[in-house]
């Protein structure tokens, strides 16, 4: 068997899951350097490019050849979503249209994710968009921690685990990569990287990459477009390991959104039931559900720096510096307002009786405009290590990681063309649409405000060998500290005489005088009876020290164990806080505490020549849980508490060399997860939520994962992979049920014999055309309850059917 083919042999199955790691499967390069002497503790066995675990926690890990044997231009954690663990469901075949992540009963709000060590967890809300990730034939690997996070991990919200994925360096050599994709919906995809090899007397090597992909909504009207330009400097320094890196990325987005259906919508108009295609009548606002505005932008980028540095033979100092940058919507609102609303009068209310908004000589329309909620964030950050090798045995880390987000909010009105789609994606942003303009000369918005999010965290860390290395002990303390400035620039709804209200966006921003606040200090403008509260600015503060432990030890050649203890920690988001409520007459954001988690953690490893194989059993305590859920007509995210909640499940994985030319791997998850406590909801008496002993919402019991690759020849390549997905609670009360599914996707790969290290891959996703409901928006109870006020009805995405994809790829 030739090079080629073991190299691809040793790639095809998942690489790492619980069984691998290796001292770069860190996020940052602190944990790269302190794991190395955990990593080397023992002696590894590889079975498929599969490397036993060594270190004293649940991690799972997929390399860059893995991500080649899927669909070209996918997100990163629909490849992730074999692993245990791990449930993600993609909103589209090719992955431009988000999805959800959940992991081990966390969302992905909760998981510290991060792009070579920097941070990508929204500064505001803690989301992850799964559709600006890296291209995949960047990725050299991505890894999972199964419920703990690194002892630097520059998060104030995982509390349940951390994905990290670490961008490839440019080759020794120069060269390339290209590769052309075309597919069902209209799908086409290009990606060109060139790279310098070493050059110049320092041996300086280079990339710079570049991709283009556009294809139509599986069903409905609309299309998909992503643009993505990366780069990477890295310069060795000396012959000890030193370096330092310069990369930087941009991503562009332009989607049309794909419409969720409740359980009533699927019965009643079917799968396929998707936005209008036109809108008639403009001017009456009565276009909500036309896709034209139905759109999700994006423009994200980062540039980011990492650095070694031997201060002495024992003594290192890693730094890693970032900075991103972040401008989308949060949701595609049609703005639609009189001609005599008092935010159109103004300053002019008490003068005028309307103002002619669309220029028709009338002041009597009502007029349609594009006011989506935009999200701008610049974002600083910084993690840096000092890592002291006391001996070969023992090594001490002390780490900082700083993080400074400067989160902008608004909402302002654009004008719609002809045809009802906005002019501008961003709406009136400032440097983007044209805004529209008020009485007294403001402009009409529908949200402003401004926050500061900034985490000042100090960490120390130990690693230690033991008993001929047979014993690996670890053990950190995390301690961070988190400070949210808040600025209101509106008026919102007074949340302490009116429950339930939606978190921050019952506001009303006007330049309209209101009436002289009442004894409590609430405000009302003109005949109107509804209690504002005044523009307001406030600061809150969260800390928290939390602990982490984990040992491994060698039991018997091939055989080990490993335990972890981990405390995590969950800070207030933005929009919760910005539900106001009045103190001493003045607005002040909403008492919301943070949630924390106790996690254990115990596993066995098994390694021999044919086989890999653990299984790992876990317990999670949650204080305070939140449960988050998407409501795709305003675009926001909404939380709600559910109070305590016991989870526990036990993840287990195996890989078997059946022979020389053919792997298997499989993984099997049960989670389990209990709230401990009914829940009052208002202050009605009898309305309480029966919760106690229900699941949480979105968490599959059971969830499968395997795969089978089989290299039928040395040129052709074939693999099979399938995920069944357990039934999803979409309700808190456990009244609405998502079934169960399986999905299976097929490979192969032909090297073509005329070419060097050129292929052709036919890619097929949902080979056997599953319907199921994918991503779902929960509610808190969807059929009524006794003393309670209201149902809700959940939404879903229904999952892509059967997609074909082919792509060419050649090295040069």
């Amino acid at each position: 068997m030739n090079t080629k083919k073991i190299a691809c042999l040793a790639s095809t199955a998942l690489v790492g899951s619980l069984l691998a790691a290796t001292a770069a499967f860190a996020q940052s390069t602190g944990s790269s350097e302190v794991d190395q002497v955990v990593v080397t503790a023992a002696r590894a066995r590889a079975i498929a490019g599969q490397v036993q675990e060594t270190l004293p926690k649940s991690r799972a890990t997929i390399d860059g050849a893995y991500l080649q044997n899927q669909a070209t231009g996918q997100n990163i954690f629909q490849s992730l979503n074999q692993l245990p663990g791990v449930s993600f469901t993609n909103n589209d075949p090719y992955g431009s249209s988000g999805g959800n992540l959940r992991l081990r009963g966390f969302d992905g709000n909760r998981v510290s994710v991060t792009f070579d060590g920097v941070p990508l967890n929204d500064t505001g809300n803690y989301a992850v968009y799964p559709n600006q990730m890296l291209d995949p034939e960047l990725i050299s690997r991505a890894s999972v921690n199964l419920g703990a996070t690194d002892v630097d991990s520059p998060t104030a919200s995982a509390t349940g685990g951390t994905i990290n994925y670490t961008t490839r360096l440019p080759g020794t050599e120069a060269g390339g990569i290209a590769t052309a994709s075309f597919g069902s919906n209209n799908y086409h995809r290009g990606f060109l990287m060139l790279e310098s090899g070493e050059v110049g007397p320092l041996g300086t090597r280079v990339f710079v990459a570049g991709s283009y992909q556009k294809y139509d909504k599986f069903k409905g009207p609309g299309e998909l477009e992503k643009k993505q330009f990366n780069a990477r400097l890295y310069q060795p320094i000396g012959d000890n390991g030193d370096f330092v890196s310069l990369a930087a990325n941009y991503n562009i987005n332009r989607n049309n959104n794909i419409r969720a259906l409740t359980l009533s919508d699927f019965r009643n108009f079917g799968k396929d039931y998707d936005f209008d295609a036109t809108c008639p009548a403009i001017s009456a606002g009565n276009c909500a559900n036309f896709y034209g505005r139905q759109v999700n932008p994006s423009n994200t980028g980062s540039i980011r720096g990492a650095g070694l540095f031997h201060v002495a033979d024992n003594l290192r100092l890693t730094v890693d510096p970032s900075f991103s940058y972040t401008l989308a919507d949060g949701g595609s609102q049609l703005g639609t307002i009189s001609e005599t609303d008092g935010r159109v009068r103004g300053t002019r209310f008490g003068s005028i009786t309307g103002f002619d908004l669309n220029g028709d000589g009338d002041t009597t329309d009502t007029v349609a405009f594009f006011a989506p909620s935009v999200t701008n964030t610049r974002r600083y950050s910084l993690t840096t290590s000092l890592i002291w090798d006391i001996n070969p045995q023992n090594r001490i880390r002390v780490a900082y990681t700083g993080d400074y987000g400067r989160h902008r909010q608004t909402g302002e009105f654009t004008y719609l063309n002809p045809d009802g789609t906005t002019t501008n994606v961003f709406g009136g942003k400032e440097g983007h649409g044209k805004t529209v303009a008020t009485a007294d000369g403001s402009i009409l918005r529908n949200r402003d405000r401004f926050s500061i999010a900034q985490l000042n965290q100090v960490a120390a860390e130990y690693v230690g060998k033991f008993y001929d290395n047979r014993l690996v002990v670890n053990a950190g303390l995390r301690a961070p500290f988190f400070k949210r400035e808040l600025n209101q620039f509106c008026y919102t709804t007074n949340a302490s005489t009116l429950p339930g209200v939606v978190t921050g966006f019952n506001v009303i921003c006007t330049t309209q005088t209101p009436n002289a606040a009442a004894a409590d200090g609430s405000v009302t403008f003109g005949t109107s009876a509804t209690k504002y509260i005044a523009p307001w600015a406030a600061t809150v503060k969260y800390d928290k020290v939390l602990p982490n432990a984990g040992l491994t030890y060698q039991i018997a050649p091939g055989h080990s164990v490993y335990t972890s203890y981990a405390e995590g920690f969950s800070s207030p988001r933005t929009d919760n806080l910005y539900t106001a409520t009045l103190v001493n007459g003045k607005g002040a954001p909403a008492d919301t505490q943070p949630e924390t988690t106790r996690t254990f953690d115990v596993g066995y490893r098994y390694a021999s020549g044919q086989l890999l194989a653990t299984v790992a059993a876990w317990s999670t305590k949650y204080k305070n849980r939140i449960v988050q859920s998407y409501d795709p007509d305003l675009g926001i995210s909404i939380d709600r508490n559910v109070g305590d909640v016991d989870a526990f499940g036990l993840d287990t994985q195996a890989a078997w060399r059946l022979a020389d030319y053919l792997t298997v791997t499989a993984s099997y998850s049960y989670n389990n997860s209990e709230i401990q406590s009914d829940l009052v909801n208002g202050a009605a008496a009898g309305n309480i939520l029966p919760l106690k002993g229900k699941q949480i919402v979105e968490t599959p019991t059971h969830t499968f994962g395997g795969r089978l690759d089989w290299d039928i020849t040395e040129k052709l390549h074939f693999g099979v992979q399938g995920k069944f997905t357990g039934d999803r609670y979409s309700t808190d009360v456990n009244d609405e049920v998502a079934p169960h599914y399986t999905v299976w996707d097929l490979d192969v790969r032909y090297e073509l014999p005329f070419a060097e290290r050129t292929y052709a891959q036919l890619n097929v996703t949902n080979l056997f055309d599953e319907t199921y409901f994918g991503s779902i928006s929960s509610r808190t109870n969807a059929l009524p309850v006794t003393g309670v006020t209201g149902v809700g009805a959940p939404t879903y995405y229904i999952g892509a059917p059967r997609t074909v994809q082919f792509t060419l790829r050649t090295e040069f």
